[in-house]
């Protein structure tokens, strides 16, 4: 059943996003509805802020009235999460939520993809995509979070670092 569930939107009254995000999970905890309502979020970033002692680093809410909630979309669960107090609605059109698309999802950072990638830093490695496709380099640095991934390229007598993405670089069999 786990693979059917989405994310949607709830929009909230503007200061409520925690208060529905945890009473949600509340009721998802009191009536045993782990396995229709999985996930509840309030998307933060972290950003530098300048005042007069100097720089701070503060989180705050990216999209402010709004809580995304990861769930089976069922009679039950519609009606426990438009209940909650400080809840305005889903996002849709009229009393049908629409689900947010795989590219929104990935866009906002809500969901991570498990990387595996099959080689190391000092691998020689073979570019496989982007305007230096077939040119050959070693690994300089792994960036998974950011899915990037540095190759050193001799071009024109010099090395060059190059940044791709990790899809863009195979490892050389060597036999």
């Amino acid at each position: 059943m786990a693979e059917t569930a989405k994310w949607y939107v709830v929009h909230t009254y503007s200061g409520y996003e925690n208060t529905v995000a945890s009473t949600i999970t509340k009721h998802v905890d009191n009536r045993n509805l782990r396995d229709l309502i999985q996930q509840v979020e309030i998307p933060m970033e972290t950003v530098t802020e300048i005042t007069d002692n100097g720089p701070k680093t503060v989180e705050r809410k990216t999209f402010p009235g709004y809580v995304l909630v990861k769930m089976i979309l069922t009679d039950e669960t519609w009606h426990i999460v438009r209940n909650i107090r400080g809840v305005t609605g889903f996002v849709g059109s009229g009393n049908k939520a629409i689900p947010l698309t795989d590219e929104e999802i990935k866009a906002m950072g809500m969901e991570k993809h498990e990387i595996s990638v099959g080689y190391n830093v000092g691998d020689s490695v073979k570019i496989t995509g982007g305007a230096l496709s077939s040119f050959l380099g070693v690994v300089e640095e792994v960036d998974v979070d950011r899915e990037k991934v540095r190759v050193v390229v001799s071009m024109f007598g010099r090395e060059t670092p190059v940044e791709l993405d990790l899809d863009q670089v195979e490892l050389i069999q060597e036999d």
